[in-house]
């Protein structure tokens, strides 16, 4: 039982991790990211991630905790269809703050930042896929929820959602997650930020 729930898949299990009264903490082994081909020309599929059943349409939600301090230091949640289908998005440390950033990847990666004008060590994601849309909103508070990024996005009966984090530039990234929870879509207008 993790996070609340029997059905989690790890992929890439992080050498060290605890869950006491339903909050996971994970410390990121060396080197860990998730990313495919654009301008590094790479493919990394090393990167932490917990993810359990959402099927083609749901609504998840996550709190994550952290000190981000080092380049590309990054947590939040991640949607994962395979290995070439897949949204990251949380925190990441990049130019030498806190960076609001989502990956989308089809076949290869994009990457979206924004400087998080918030506490980055305390914050919450909010993904809903439905219809063929992802729709991703931040938090700080758990109250408001703003949007962060409208995509397309088609989901099958094999998607994963949960817990993800990574330390492409190093390892001992300490992260808490907690206040999981994963529903029906929530049916909200696009600007409805509760």
């Amino acid at each position: 039982m993790t996070l609340g729930r029997p059905d989690g898949i790890w992929l890439n299990e992080p050498k060290q991790w605890t869950e006491t009264d339903d909050v996971l903490q994970m410390i990121t082994d060396n080197a860990t990211d998730f990313w495919r081909e654009t301008h590094y020309g790479f493919v990394r599929d090393s990167g932490h991630f917990l993810g359990f059943p959402g099927g083609k349409a749901f609504t998840a939600e996550l709190r994550i905790r952290s000190h981000f301090q080092a380049l590309y230091d990054q947590a939040g949640l991640m949607v994962r269809v395979g290995a070439d289908r897949w949204l990251k998005a949380g925190i990441e440390f990049a130019d030498g703050r806190a960076m609001l950033s989502s990956v989308l990847t089809d076949g290869r990666s994009d990457w979206a930042t924004a400087p998080y004008e918030h506490d980055a060590s305390d914050f919450r994601l909010r993904v809903t896929v439905e219809h063929g849309v992802l729709r991703l909103q931040a938090s700080n508070d758990g109250r408001l929820w703003p949007l962060m990024r409208l995509a397309p996005f088609a989901a099958d009966g094999s998607c994963l959602v949960g817990p993800m984090a990574c330390t492409p530039e190093r390892a001992g990234l300490v992260v808490s997650f907690s206040d999981f929870r994963l529903t029906p879509p929530l049916r909200k207008e696009l600007h409805d930020l509760e």
